[in-house]
């Protein structure tokens, strides 16, 4: 625009120059060339003003494309960072369910190691401890000997002498053994099978004459014939008893009997 301005000045200058020269030099130059000299200043002009137009015209026209390139270059940059914070957000919802996962798994591992240590416990055998003795047992041999003595407790000498004895035939080396066929012989006499329970009583003091049940046994032999109403053989049980086991609790019963005429 500039350009524009100083070309249209000289030509200006140059016209006015031509009229004051024409004035000065009248003799030189007729009407005729002057009016051609001032359409070809006039045309100059007018050139010169098109070309300018032109160049404006064009250069607004590439700032235009500019412009628009520019925009479409924002619109689509604008996409791309759209779509970034679409995957970021999509990966950190995926690291997310991630952790979470990760830590359901590690919960339900934890639950299994410790059903898997409560399940190997309960296959473990056991310490235990019946009649001042110490052993060893599996798990279900003990739950089955504690499922008879509490039927015994209960009173339900049927169950508890049919399971006793279901026990001592499933397990003939138990530690539990010996006293299971003591509480077999008490279930017996607590369903008045008096004849068993004698049998199973001698039975378990022949065998372990040392258990420190078996004076209690011969006190139960006696009871059983006392129950049979056989005096004599009640009488001989109580006195095997003070020959066996003078010092034990069930002698100094045997003795009260004797002495008060019921044995």
């Amino acid at each position: 625009m500039r350009q524009l301005v100083r070309c249209r000045a000289a030509i200006a200058a140059g016209l006015l120059w031509a009229l004051s020269a024409g004035g000065a030099h009248a003799g030189l130059f007729d009407d005729d060339e002057a009016r051609k000299a001032i359409l070809d200043l006039r045309a100059r002009v007018q050139a010169v003003d098109d070309a300018a137009k032109a160049r404006h015209a064009e250069g607004t026209q590439n700032t235009a494309q500019l412009l628009e390139q520019i925009r479409r270059s924002l619109f689509e940059l604008n996409g791309q960072l759209e779509a970034q914070r679409a995957e970021i957000a999509r990966l950190r919802g995926t690291q997310e369910q991630l952790a979470k996962d990760i830590a359901e798994l590690q919960r339900r591992q934890k639950d299994l190691t410790q059903g898997l240590d409560e399940r190997l416990r309960r296959l473990e055998p056991q310490q235990v401890s019946v009649d001042g003795r110490e052993f060893q047992v599996e798990p279900e041999e003990r739950r089955l000997y504690d499922e008879s003595i509490a039927l015994l407790k209960a009173g339900d000498f049927t169950k508890a002498g049919a399971q006793l004895a279901a026990f001592i035939r499933r397990y003939p080396g138990s530690g539990y053994g010996p006293s299971a066929r003591y509480w077999l012989g008490n279930a017996q006499y607590g369903r008045r099978d008096y004849k068993e329970a004698i049998a199973t009583f001698r039975a378990f003091v022949a065998e372990l004459p040392e258990h420190p049940r078996a004076a209690e046994a011969l006190l139960s032999v006696a009871n059983c014939q006392t129950e049979m109403k056989d005096a004599k053989g009640a009488r001989r049980s109580l006195d095997d008893l003070i020959r066996l086991y003078p010092a034990s609790e069930a002698a100094a019963v045997a003795r009260e009997r004797i002495g008060s005429g019921k044995g």
